[in-house]
């Protein structure tokens, strides 16, 4: 491939901007870009099949969005123990906050997302609910409502994780009076449902056209769900659903774990969601400030230096594991002929005791975010992933595990072991594979803001992120925001504990 499959299709792209109740949404033709057409009220809007391909690419757009990636900080990654709040000790100062647990209801950055998946939503509700009046294709209308479902249910499934019981808006024109809804409800009546319309109406990702990479697919719909069961430890139905993605043979490991964050392995073989994007220093021209919030501070400039590996993740690797040298950027190393300087005003090392013996801290960096080039802009470009193939093999091991079937949970565990260079796992002993599976989820997942849900679900946070402030039975969920409960006038309650 290319560098690659984002390029192509992408140069054609146009831009076209709508007012949906005062709401301005800058939706994209082939996704990403370019120029702005004026705006149609919602009474106008959605009366033929381009204006329903323009309100699909929409939901698209919004999570290139700066607030849809947790409010613009990667505060799941600073929650874990996998990171800490990093750029330099006065920028950023409120996410120390997340770092120490010590955050309230009334923090910008929680606002910021649960408004952001809001906002979201509502782009995929005007598709379900205005394109089935619409004189069209039939299988390419089934196709659009199913990719709005599919979202629907992805930004619901971040909802719930979060928040626990949240509102549960599926139409336009919502009461005014809605109160939280039970997050089993959400899972029962909506998630499951929307995942499954979307698996039975979505292409699988190689039936798409090279100007349509980066769909929504039947695999990825297969693999939301099998996430969606593991969470809520259904292993029986997060086996079927991960088997399904295997099955299929339309994924596959990349040969070498540093390819799958590159250039070259953008929406490649191992990708089964991700987030697309154009170098471009504006999200409504294609750009995503992902990248760019983590990048490496200092020399070389290639961002604001947030989300800083933590030394318990650097420790947390098998010796011999490739995969920390992927993950990890540190001070001196080399990367595409620059190197790595970093931040004169961060310090290179703290450490918890006067006498300067425990390291605390060491500047790092995600290189999981890195990207080629000379300047802060190219970082705008960066696919954030969401979903790959090794999580699916990752989540069918722990599911398999517990459902008694050692021998393909071990196969499909050793997959990912062997491409990071280390030795199978053998041990036959259900709760060493489960130790096992836990340990490499963390160590091939690392910095994807996947490692708190999983100690969330798990039942191990409160051992694991207690010492650093976690709380059980209140930090498991994060507040209602208080501007949100401000404006409910009571109806909307707050969560246990804070």
């Amino acid at each position: 491939m290319e560098t690659k499959q984002k390029r192509i299709g992408y140069r054609k792209l146009r831009l076209s901007f709508f007012l949906i109740f005062i709401l301005m949404f800058g939706c994209t033709q082939d996704f990403l870009d370019v120029k702005p057409q004026g705006s149609l009220t919602e009474v106008l809007f959605l009366t033929n099949a381009d204006d329903a391909l323009m309100a699909t690419n929409a939901i698209y757009s919004s999570m290139r969005e700066w607030n849809f990636s947790t409010g613009g900080y990667p505060i799941l990654d600073i929650m874990s123990d996998d990171a800490v709040k990093g750029s330099n000790p006065g920028d950023g100062a409120g996410l120390n906050l997340f770092d120490n647990f010590q955050f309230t209801p009334s923090v910008g950055d929680i606002d910021r997302w649960y408004s952001a998946l809001y906002k979201s939503i509502r782009r995929t509700n005007i598709v379900i609910e205005k394109v089935p009046g619409i004189s069209m294709d039939d299988i390419l209308k089934s196709r659009y409502i199913a990719e709005a479902r599919f979202f629907r249910a992805l930004y619901y499934f971040q909802l719930v994780k979060a928040f626990g019981d949240v509102i549960k808006v599926t139409s336009l024109n919502p009461p005014s009076d809605l109160k939280r809804t039970s997050k089993d409800e959400i899972y029962e009546d909506l998630i499951i449902p929307d995942l499954l319309y979307a698996i039975e109406n979505l292409p699988e990702k190689d039936a798409y056209a090279s100007k349509d990479v980066g769909r929504a697919t039947k695999g990825a719909a297969y693999t939301v769900l099998a996430d969606v069961y593991l969470f809520n430890n259904d292993f029986i139905n997060a086996e079927l659903y991960a088997l399904e993605v295997i099955q299929s043979l339309k994924y596959d490991l990349e040969t070498d774990f540093s390819t799958v964050f590159s250039l070259e392995g953008e929406h490649g073989i191992e990708s089964v969601l991700e987030i697309g994007a154009l170098p471009e220093e504006n999200p409504t021209l294609g750009g995503n400030q992902f990248a760019n919030t983590q990048g490496v501070r200092g020399v070389p400039n290639r961002g604001w230096g947030f989300n800083r590996p933590s030394i318990d993740l650097i420790n947390s690797f098998e010796t011999n594991d490739s995969r920390k040298d992927a993950t990890i950027i540190f001070l001196g190393e080399v990367l595409d002929g620059i190197t790595i300087l970093g931040d004169v005003s961060t310090p290179d090392t703290t450490f918890t005791d006067a006498s300067n013996t425990v390291v605390k801290e060491i500047e790092t960096y995600n290189q999981k975010v890195w990207v080629p080039g000379s300047t802060t802009v190219e970082e705008w470009g960066y696919n954030l992933r969401v979903y790959r193939y090794a999580e699916v093999l990752l989540i069918a091991a722990e599911a398999l595990n517990e459902n008694g079937k050692t021998a393909p949970a071990l196969t499909y565990l050793n997959l990912v072991r062997d491409r990071a260079g280390l030795e199978d796992f053998e041990n036959t002993d259900k709760n060493l594979i489960r130790e096992q599976i836990w340990k490499d989820r963390r160590s091939e997942l690392a910095m994807e803001s996947k490692r708190f849900f999983d100690l969330v679900r798990q039942e191990r946070a409160s051992e694991v992120l207690g010492d650093l402030g976690f709380i059980a039975n209140k930090h498991n969920l994060l507040p209602i925001p208080q501007n949100e409960i401000d404006l409910s006038k009571g109806l909307l309650s707050q969560n246990p504990n804070w």
